[in-house]
């Protein structure tokens, strides 16, 4: 069955029609080479009618940092894209879990991709489905990959750049082809980093670690928030660090966290169980925790969600 594609796309500084946003195809190649992106999503509540959208400041914020790294210039502000994702997902009449994917890609760039001072870019934004599976038994069996994380030295880990997800690819490949779920990377100092597209945390001792931001991961909005809530929700000691790989093997819980992944149970590590080898009492209390906010359910954190009222539109 064919994905379901939304009504709009945001291009070429308006709301586009899916079947109008097009480009010819000698255009794919070099214009991703230093493509950055965001995923942002939104979450459905359907009492509230309501679809809550998780920092989106932040996460356009980080969009900013992305470009200026790969020097693409973005011709919006945070508050200008907010505005134009919010419209984006009311004229798609956005009434359930759903993605947001802001793409800022080099224009022209087969001819000007060597020269800064000539590099353009274009924006799109579509949406998409995407169901959470937050509070759901969903687990995942994690190996450690043989392909190195990328460093600061060789491409920024810190952004979402297009190009920095083949190292990830390769590793999930890897591990895959031998029957895991999931990989985990080393970085260069062969220390734990992070999952594709996902930061690791753990607990030991009573304590929520995790490696530090400069252990080659993402700079990740939804790592940051986990930070906050095992302090401020759990009343847990937060310990940003190296981190061994051995470390997993011992450790009580293990959780992967990222826009896509959630907040995502690891039940084993190299076939090493983690803990008792089933979701973990504390990765619960996050998930529920994390869910409430995003739902619109809990509004001390109400600063993390942008609120946008569906009871007029219809599916």
């Amino acid at each position: 069955m064919a994905e379901q594609h939304p009504t709009y796309i945001f291009w070429n500084n308006e709301l586009t029609p899916w079947e109008d946003a097009t480009v010819h195809v000698t255009s794919i190649a070099w214009s991703a080479l230093g493509a950055v992106f965001e995923g942002i999503r939104g979450y459905w509540n359907a009492e509230q009618e309501q679809l809550h959208v998780f920092r989106i400041t932040e996460h356009l914020d980080r969009l900013q940092s992305s470009t200026k790294l790969v020097r693409l210039p973005l011709a919006y502000t945070t508050a200008e894209l907010t505005d134009v994702i919010v419209r984006l997902l009311r004229e798609n009449v956005c009434r359930e879990d759903t993605y947001v994917f802001p793409l800022v890609y080099g224009a022209d760039a087969e001819v000007n991709r060597f020269d800064p001072n000539a590099l353009a870019s274009e924006l799109t934004i579509r949406t998409k489905p995407m169901p959470s599976r937050l509070g759901s038994d969903f687990q995942q069996h994690a190996r450690v990959s043989t392909w190195t994380r990328i460093s600061d030295n060789v491409m920024p880990p810190r952004i979402k750049n297009i190009s920095n997800y083949r190292n990830g690819q390769l590793a999930t490949h890897e591990v895959r082809n031998d029957g895991y779920d999931v990989a985990f990377m080393l970085n260069p100092y062969g220390k734990i980093s992070e999952a594709p597209g996902a930061c690791i945390a753990h607990l030991a001792k009573g304590k929520l670690i995790t490696p530090d931001v400069t252990s080659g991961i993402l700079e990740s909005i939804t790592r940051e928030a986990v930070i906050t809530l095992a302090r401020e929700e759990l009343g847990l000691e937060v310990v940003e660090r190296a981190v061994d790989r051995t470390e997993l093997y011992l450790a009580d819980e293990v959780f992967t966290c990222g826009t896509a992944a959630e907040i995502t149970p690891i039940v084993s590590v190299d076939k090493y169980p983690v803990g008792a080898g089933r979701i973990g009492p504390v990765t619960r209390q996050i998930q529920q925790s994390l869910e409430d906010i995003m739902r619109g359910r809990n509004s001390q954190y109400a600063r993390w969600v942008t609120t946008i009222d569906m009871a007029l539109t219809t599916a």
